[in-house]
């Protein structure tokens, strides 16, 4: 089963893994999980520039009212690795076998693993 893509044939039938996604979910899942360090870079550089002296608020609803370019950027990273990993998901079970896609995969499960562990601890207080 050949599909067409662009001036080329990719066979979709391969058994081999390659670099790079072949299918758009699988391209797509690379781009989210390359977004997500560069809305984290741009969170910290805000934290750093845009707001010094404002101190971080107790919520996520009150660190938006107080720092919103910050909280925003910081929350729109973790909303793109968490996508990366869906993304992912999906594009495995399409038979994408990129080794890349497999990547974005494992950095967005790693990112969910840590965030449940974020809301699930308690710190002693």
């Amino acid at each position: 089963m050949y599909k067409q893509i662009g001036e080329g044939e990719v066979n979709m039938n391969r058994k081999t893994p390659t670099i790079l996604p072949v299918t758009a979910v699988g391209k797509w899942s690379v781009g989210l999980i390359l977004a997500m360090p560069l809305l984290f870079f741009f969170g910290a550089a805000f934290a750093r520039w845009l707001y010094p002296s404002v101190p971080a608020g107790d919520t996520i609803l009150s660190d938006i009212a107080v720092r919103p370019a910050l909280a925003l950027t910081m929350l729109a990273g973790m909303a793109s690795g968490i996508a990366a990993f869906i993304t992912a998901f999906v594009a495995v079970l399409k038979k994408e076998r990129a080794l890349l896609v497999y990547a974005a995969g494992m950095i967005g499960a790693f990112l969910i693993f840590f965030l449940a562990g974020e809301l699930l601890a308690s710190y002693g207080g």
